[in-house]
């Protein structure tokens, strides 16, 4: 059984599927005071893009770090990404209607952006061990 968890905790489809169905959960509940179909709206926006960062989030930060030097090794990739991140999903927020923008990205940014800067981190780190 543990090999089986272990596939599927390693699994990219498992944790696009967790971020849809978490984060688009909470969008769901950020809105829940204003009239239908708006909650459920926000939450199929929300956790379609949460899907997609949570799908090139990695791979953004390992490129991010790569390419930039210096002290900047530590903080500019996960800069880069909250801000491209808040671009897209504030961006699409208001297209579609969302009513609670600011509450509706709250936690997605905070989940997304604390994981870029352990991940950045960890990657630093390793590069300056000799």
């Amino acid at each position: 059984m543990t090999g089986r968890f272990s596939a599927l905790a390693g699994s990219s489809v498992v944790h696009v599927l967790f971020a849809f169905v978490a984060m688009g959960s909470w969008a769901v509940f950020a809105n829940r005071v204003h009239p239908m179909p708006q909650p459920v709206v926000a939450g199929a926006v929300q956790g379609s893009l949460s899907a997609l960062i949570t799908l090139f989030l990695k791979s953004g930060i390992d490129l991010l770090s790569k390419r930039i030097s210096g002290s900047a090794t530590y903080w500019a990739p996960p800069l880069i990404v909250l801000i491209a991140s808040v671009s897209l999903l504030a961006g699409f927020h208001w297209l579609s209607g969302t009513p609670e923008i600011a509450s509706t990205i709250a936690v997605p940014l905070a989940v997304s952006t604390s994981y870029a800067a352990l991940y950045n981190f960890s990657l630093a780190r390793k590069r300056r061990q000799p």
